[in-house]
């Protein structure tokens, strides 16, 4: 007996679609490829989404959504750090999804789940005694970081792809192992420790460069509060 074909909804339309980009992303992403992974017409897209942009709004909601919000009235740097370190683990499983959370929506419009983002936030900043100027400017260093420093990580590791992917014996371990001497030599010294610092990074009691920025940050507002 034939299975019968799982039923079109919004749900399965955008669950599929945010599979596609992360798979090969967000450029790739076509109404046509997403019909015909969903085994349907390209019209028949239209009944669940206004749009290619209200698809894609949509599905950058689904990676916002991801980011967890901790119940306020604990420790604000706990949950402070809870929600960044959600927020960076989760633009990158889709790496696609960052640049797109800080432009405009192609529909237009209030978007629930950013706002639920931003007013948590704001909130959190405001229930654990900042001033509203504060609040403002805490806010925008915080959202600017995360992103900020998510989108830098990425960008690295995509031109580092991109090379192996043009060079199958690209090794980039090697490569900066035999810059270093040289670096020295030209007189750039302090590049060059940099350098040897990326194989033994120091401070290995925090995970990564992240979460010591992050700690950064919250120990500058802890002192401003």
């Amino acid at each position: 007996m034939a299975r019968a074909r799982q039923p079109l909804s919004r749900d399965r339309v955008l669950q599929t679609a945010m599979r596609l980009a992360d798979e090969n992303g967000i450029e790739s992403l076509t109404m046509r490829k997403l019909a015909r992974e969903l085994g349907v017409e390209a019209m028949s897209l239209y009944n669940h989404v206004a749009s290619k942009g209200d698809l894609v709004d949509a599905i950058v909601d689904l990676v916002i959504e991801e980011i967890e919000l901790p119940s306020p009235g604990g420790d604000w740097r706990a949950e402070i750090r809870t929600c960044a370190l959600s927020a960076h683990q989760a633009y990158l499983r889709h790496s696609w999804a960052c640049r797109l959370a800080i432009g405009p929506t192609a529909t237009r419009g209030l978007r629930e789940t950013r706002l639920r983002y931003m007013e948590w936030l704001l909130g959190l900043l405001r229930t654990a005694d900042f001033s509203a100027d504060l609040t403002y400017h805490a806010y925008h260093v915080l959202d600017g970081y995360i992103l900020g420093f998510t989108m830098w990580q990425l960008g690295h590791g995509a031109a580092a792809n991109a090379v192996a992917e043009d060079d199958e014996d690209f090794d980039f371990e090697s490569i900066v192992a035999k810059l270093i001497p040289e670096m020295r030599e030209r007189g750039y010294p302090y590049i060059a420790e940099h350098a040897e610092q990326h194989f033994d990074p120091p401070l290995a009691v925090i995970a990564n460069g992240f979460e010591f920025g992050l700690e950064m940050i919250l120990d500058g507002l802890e002192r401003v509060r």
